[in-house]
């Protein structure tokens, strides 16, 4: 709590959208014109500025810039005297963002954990008992797939089969399909 108020003028004098949660902020604004890209920097200076007036330090490690769109002229921006490494993948409130909207590797990624706890429990019980087997699948291999589905789902489920394979199969016959 005392964070948000101490981080509550944060966006003071920001025109691009910036957005907080937690104690992650992103900055985001259109850069189709000389004029936004400018406006864009002044904003990143202004968060600089911000930060060092109340002796806190952005870690430049962690941020990074992600150019949206097919028309993206993929400008670089820095923050402070440092410059921002562009990446085309990054992970935003746990769900993989790739610079085209593309959810194919969040896709990916839930298959692969989900298919990693079939296989747990797969190798670790040797009962097969529908009593057993569809809890463990419950609490174990459900999460992952229901994680944040309603923001890469809907429109990926031709694309995303893969995490979704054998979903029904696996509550319909109790065994873990890998």
């Amino acid at each position: 709590m005392l964070f948000n108020i101490f981080i509550s003028d944060l966006d003071d004098g920001i025109k691009c959208t910036l957005m907080k949660f937690a104690d992650d902020t992103k900055l985001s604004g259109e850069v189709d014109t000389l004029e936004r890209r400018i406006t864009l920097q002044e904003d990143l200076d202004r968060l600089e500025e911000w930060a060092s007036k109340k002796i806190m330090k952005f870690n430049k490690d962690k941020c990074k810039v992600l150019h949206m769109g097919k028309h993206n002229p993929g400008v670089q921006h820095r923050l402070g005297s440092t410059w921002l490494e562009s990446s085309s993948v990054e992970r935003d409130l746990g769900v993989l963002v790739d610079n085209k909207f593309n959810m194919s590797e969040q896709c990916a990624a839930v298959a692969k954990k989900a298919n990693r706890m079939l296989g747990c429990i797969n190798k670790g019980i040797t009962s097969r008992d529908k009593e057993v087997i569809i809890p463990l699948y419950s609490v174990l291999v459900r999460p992952h797939l229901e994680n944040c589905v309603w923001f890469w789902s809907p429109l990926y489920k031709k694309r995303c089969g893969q995490a979704g394979e054998g979903h029904q199969d696996d509550q319909r016959t109790g065994k873990p399909v890998i």
